[in-house]
């Protein structure tokens, strides 16, 4: 299949006008996790969760990750594995990876924190703020990357279930009333066409949560997502 499928690129580089290369990526099945590291030092591992394949859409995350002690130790010490082979010493980085059969197999090594809402989930899980922490690092001040707190944080993201134009969103202000939430972000408004691509830009917003264990925090999450409502014509 993948010689029938390479055979059939090759035949249409003429076309495409593209270089006459092609970058063979292995599946990797498993459960989906991201590392944030300052320096040498591994803060946390939070999980993520897409929606059905073959999109890679965000459905939700957690941190910090539910993982035994070895599994912990293993993912910990291939992401610092990863900055010593790119020598990355320096400032925020975060890796991603999936837990196979065989273990832990890196996706990606990025050298930067997490996008939103990952950086909040950690000051809300531990109370570390990563972007103060960056900040420090970059001025010269002494940082200080002890947590203040031990709970579970999570998101769970808003997905149209069509293209169309967003008529109306309702109950924002309701799901951020609900105890235990902290943050519910919209990315768009009313009015906004919505063409669905398969990956993080379908994401009409996100609401994150915190408390002292993850089926709370899922509890209030569900609670708080069931009163957000939308239409899309």
């Amino acid at each position: 299949e993948l010689i029938q499928h390479t055979a059939y690129l090759s035949s249409r580089w003429s076309t495409w006008q593209s270089p006459a290369r092609i970058l063979v990526e292995q599946f990797v099945k498993g459960f989906h996790y991201w590392v944030e590291m300052m320096g040498d030092d591994v803060i946390g591992i939070a999980s993520l969760e897409f929606g059905p394949s073959p999109h890679f859409v965000y459905n939700r995350c957690a941190y910090p990750a539910l993982l035994t002690n070895e599994e912990d130790e293993r993912i910990a010490d291939v992401s610092l594995r990863c900055l010593q082979a790119l020598d990355l010493h320096w400032g925020p980085t975060n890796v991603e990876l999936r837990w196979t059969a065989h273990g832990p197999v890196v996706i990606e090594v990025n050298p930067r924190m997490s996008g939103s809402p990952g950086v909040e989930l950690v000051e809300l899980a531990c109370g570390i703020n990563l972007i103060r922490e960056h900040i420090k690092l970059v001025i010269g001040d002494e940082g200080d990357l002890r947590g203040t707190r031990s709970e579970t944080a999570a998101a769970q993201f808003l997905v149209p279930e069509r293209d169309g134009v967003l008529d109306w969103i309702d109950g924002v202000s309701r799901a951020a009333a609900v105890p235990g939430v902290a943050k519910v972000k919209l990315y768009l408004e009313p009015n906004t066409t919505i063409k669905r691509r398969g990956d993080h830009r379908d994401l009409i917003g996100y609401v994150t949560a915190s408390s002292p264990d993850i089926a709370r925090t899922e509890a209030i999450l569900q609670r708080a997502v069931g009163l957000i409502e939308w239409s899309v014509t």
